[in-house]
């Protein structure tokens, strides 16, 4: 498994960077290697599976993320984020997510919607 979390790592790091560390330090020492364990199994065996492109993935996992609803808003932060740095545009990540208006129903993609305007200033905010 050593190979799927040094792919998973190389992965997470571009998506996300600095997703390991923060699993360790709030995570960490009550579920060790808990942070070893998702980088490579999300990552490692799930993002960087052939097949479909990394930002494919990221705007299927905000899609899937928004129709769970509200609940989701911390993970759909990052994904919305992560996305953004793998590629996709704001109008991409808000009409895949408007999209699932139609399945999550319309409070879901409302809640959606704004984490994706939150991220969206955030970026603009520290692009500055």
């Amino acid at each position: 498994m050593q190979d799927a979390y040094e792919r998973g790592k190389a992965l997470a790091e571009k998506h996300n960077p600095g997703l390991e560390e923060a699993l360790e330090a709030r995570y960490g020492s009550l579920l060790p290697g808990m942070p070893q364990d998702l980088i490579s199994f999300v990552y490692g065996q799930h993002y960087g599976r052939p097949g479909l492109a990394l930002r494919d993935r990221s705007l299927a996992t905000i899609a899937a993320l928004t129709t769970l609803g509200g609940q989701t808003a911390p993970q759909l932060r990052i994904h919305i984020a992560g996305g953004l740095k793998v590629g996709l545009t704001k109008i991409e990540i808000a009409e895949a997510i408007w999209q699932m208006s139609l399945y999550g129903g319309f409070p879901a993609a409302i809640n959606a919607l704004n984490v994706a305007l939150d991220v969206f200033n955030e970026e603009s905010e520290s692009a500055e």
